[in-house]
């Protein structure tokens, strides 16, 4: 049979906080490269993986155990990192006047979308790998199924995260199950290319 050429698209953001619904914070030291290939099916392989994600400025303990993170998927072949912007966008309770600053990210959905296009328009895979639950996402997998009508579109919905209309227009979709995380885990310790130790945090175990 014919290898079949997959990229796979990963919404950080949406991953992570799936994880936190489901209150799986040991699976937060995820080789995000591994669980991709963990749902591939014969005679797939995976090309690449493209992580979408931002780097977040505040609590500064969050902060660090996100660069720790960040420093470990660059130590894995194959991950290509794109980051977006993280700001707070202040909001106004109607009820009592308090404001509070609420995190959002920004960009992910629109380079998604750039590098999912612009990866079949150069003919780059058969199969794109979209790790997210993000309804934005469907006009970019319509496109895509549009212009070319011989690749697919897997959507892979993160725990607690599912979405019809992406169901709709996808080739198809599957779940991110607890076995499937289990096994694509980081090691517990990295040792760096110059020496140094990257630990997952205490706080995941």
């Amino acid at each position: 049979m014919k290898s079949e050429r997959v990229i796979a698209y990963v919404d950080g953001f949406n991953l992570y906080f799936g994880l936190k619904e489901k209150g799986w914070r040991c699976y937060y030291w995820l080789n995000v490269k591994l669980l991709c290939q963990n749902l591939l099916i014969s005679p797939q392989h995976l090309i690449v993986v493209k992580y979408f994600t931002s780097r977040i400025t505040s609590p500064p303990d969050k902060r660090k155990r996100q660069s720790i993170f960040l420093e470990a998927l660059n130590t894995v072949d194959g991950i290509k990192p794109y980051y977006g912007k993280y700001q707070l966008t202040p909001l106004m309770c109607e009820k009592c006047g308090h404001q509070n600053d609420i995190p959002e990210e920004k960009m992910t959905d629109v380079q998604i979308t750039s590098e999912m296009v612009s990866d079949a328009h150069r003919n780059k895979y058969d199969t794109a790998l979209l790790v997210s639950a993000d309804r934005d996402l469907v006009p970019s997998i319509e496109k895509v199924r549009s212009e070319f009508p011989h690749k697919h579109v897997i959507v892979v919905f993160p725990p607690m995260r599912t979405n019809d209309d992406l169901r709709r227009v996808a080739n198809g979709f599957v779940h991110i199950t607890e076995p499937l995380l289990k096994k694509s885990l980081l090691p517990p310790e990295i040792t760096k290319l110059d020496g140094y130790v990257l630990k997952c945090p205490l706080q995941w175990h």
